[in-house]
C-alpha cells in the first residue's frame, strides 16, 4: 500500500495534472518512441495524428491520482483498458518504460512547478497502478489460454467470405486457417487484428467488433471504410482491409476481447446504434433472436439515411419473425425516397422525447455504441431520464474510455 504523505501529495497535484493533461499526453509519446520505436507496432498510429490517444492517456493519469485510494471507483476504465491490453499482448516488463516517459514528460511540461517529491510521489502512484494492472492481465492472459479452443498471441485466420453490406461498410468471415476449433464470446465483444500492410513500416493493431452471435464456427466483423475528411487521415486498415484484402488472404487476430456485452437478465434491453456502432449491438439481438429467449428489445439505430444504413433488411426480419423485438430508424439526413417511403421513424436526432414514447419500460437495461458526440448526448438522455449508471453500458470505438464524470 502507499503511503499517507504520497496518496496526500498525489491526490491534491491530480487537478494540474488535468489540466496540462493532453500536453503531457502529447509530450509522453514523443518520449515513449524516441525510446522504444518498436511500440509504434501497438499504438493506433492514426489516433495519435489525431491527439485522441494522447486525450485518453491524459485522463487516465488524472483519474487515477484522484482515486488512488479507491481504484474500484474507476473500475469500468481499469476493466476496459486491461481487456484492449490482454488482446494486444502488453507485457509486464514494458510498464517500466511507460512509467518513466510518463514521469519525464510529466517534468517537461510542468517544469518547476513539479518537485522531486513531487515526482517521487507519482512514480510510486503510477508503479502501485501498473502492479494491479499486471496482476489483472494475467488472469486474462490464463483464461484466455484455457478456454476451449483459446490461444496466446496472434492466430491466422481466413477470409472466407468478404460481403458488402454498404459502400462503406463490408463483412469478413474468418475461419481459422489451422481448422481447429475457436473460443466462443460474449454478445459484444471484439477481435484484435494485426495488420501487416505492404508499404507500411509498422504493423498495425486495430479492434473490431463481432458482429454477429457467437456458438459459430466461424468469426465475423464489419467494417467502416474510414476516409479523410478534415484535417483526419484515412483509416490505413480500414482501406487495407477495404480495398486489398480479398477471399482467401490470411489475417492475423487475438482471441476475443472486451467488457462491453450482454447481461444475462430478464430485465427489458434497448440498443442504441449510431453509425457502425451498430456492430456489437447486432451481435447482442442476433443473440437474443436465436436464444429464443423472450426478453423484450427495443433496437434503435441512428445513421445519415438509407444508404448509410447497414443491415436494414436483418434487423426488419428479425422484428418480423420475433414479436419480442422491435426497431426503430433515426435519419439525419433522409433521402428524397426516404421520405416518399417513410424508412424511417424520426428525422434528426435520438433525443429524450423520442426515447421516452418508444422504451416502453423505464426499468430497462441500455446499451448503446456509437460516434462519441453520438454516445454523449445518449448517455445525457439517459442520466436525465434518471436510469440508474448500473443500467447504462457503452462502447467507445476509441481510446477514450469514458464520456466524462457519471
Amino acid at each position: 500500500m502507499l503511503d499517507a504523505k504520497t496518496i496526500e501529495i498525489v491526490q491534491s497535484t491530480a487537478p494540474v495534472l488535468k489540466k496540462h493533461s493532453k500536453e503531457i499526453g502529447k509530450r509522453f509519446y514523443q518520449i515513449l518512441f524516441s525510446k522504444a520505436p518498436d511500440l509504434y507496432n501497438i499504438f493506433n498510429q492514426t489516433n495519435q495524428k489525431r491527439g485522441i490517444q494522447q486525450e485518453a492517456l491524459g485522463y487516465a493519469v488524472y483519474a487515477a491520482g484522484e482515486h488512488i485510494t479507491n481504484l474500484d471507483a474507476i473500475k469500468p476504465v481499469i476493466t476496459r483498458v486491461t481487456e484492449k491490453h490482454r488482446a494486444i499482448g502488453i507485457k509486464p516488463e514494458q510498464y517500466p518504460l511507460v512509467g518513466e516517459a510518463l514521469m519525464q514528460g510529466v517534468k517537461e511540461v510542468l517544469g518547476d512547478a513539479v518537485t522531486d517529491e513531487v515526482l517521487d510521489a507519482w512514480k510510486k502512484a503510477y508503479d502501485y497502478i501498473a502492479d494491479a494492472f499486471i496482476d489483472i492481465e494475467k488472469k486474462l492472459y490464463e483464461e484466455t489460454d484455457h478456454q476451449p479452443g483459446g490461444w496466446s498471441g496472434y492466430r491466422s485466420f481466413l477470409v472466407d467470405q468478404k460481403v458488402k453490406e454498404t459502400d462503406a461498410v463490408t463483412s469478413f468471415y474468418l475461419m481459422p486457417k489451422d481448422g481447429k476449433a475457436i473460443p466462443t464470446y460474449k454478445p459484444g465483444q471484439y477481435l484484435t487484428i494485426k495488420a501487416e500492410i505492404p508499404g507500411e513500416k509498422y504493423t498495425h493493431i486495430r479492434h473490431y467488433s463481432l458482429s454477429d452471435s457467437p456458438g459459430k464456427n466461424y468469426y465475423r466483423i464489419s467494417v467502416k471504410r474510414e476516409d479523410a475528411h478534415g484535417d483526419a487521415p484515412p483509416g490505413i486498415v480500414s482501406n487495407y482491409l477495404h480495398k486489398q484484402v480479398q477471399v482467401g488472404d490470411t489475417l492475423q487476430f487475438s482471441a476475443p476481447a472486451g467488457d462491453f456485452v450482454l447481461d444475462d437478465s430478464d430485465l427489458p434491453v434497448v440498443l442504441i446504434s449510431g453509425g457502425i456502432g451498430i456492430t456489437p449491438l447486432l451481435s447482442m439481438l442476433n443473440s437474443i433472436a436465436e436464444s429464443k429467449s423472450q426478453r423484450q428489445v427495443t433496437f434503435v439505430h441512428a445513421t445519415a439515411n438509407s444508404q448509410t444504413h447497414a443491415f436494414k433488411d436483418h434487423v426488419n426480419q428479425l422484428e418480423k419473425s420475433h414479436p419480442n423485438i422491435k426497431s426503430y430508424v433515426c435519419y439525419d439526413s433522409p433521402t428524397k425516397e426516404d421520405r416518399n417511403s417513410k424508412k424511417f421513424d424520426k428525422e434528426g436526432y435520438i433525443d429524450l422525447d423520442f426515447l421516452q414514447s418508444i422504451v416502453p419500460s423505464k426499468e430497462s437495461v441500455f446499451y448503446f455504441c456509437g460516434p462519441i458526440p453520438f454516445m454523449k448526448n445518449i448517455q445525457s438522455a439517459l442520466q436525465q431520464w434518471g436510469i440508474p449508471n448500473e443500467h447504462i453500458h457503452f462502447e467507445a470505438f476509441s481510446p477514450i474510455a469514458i464520456l466524462g464524470e457519471k
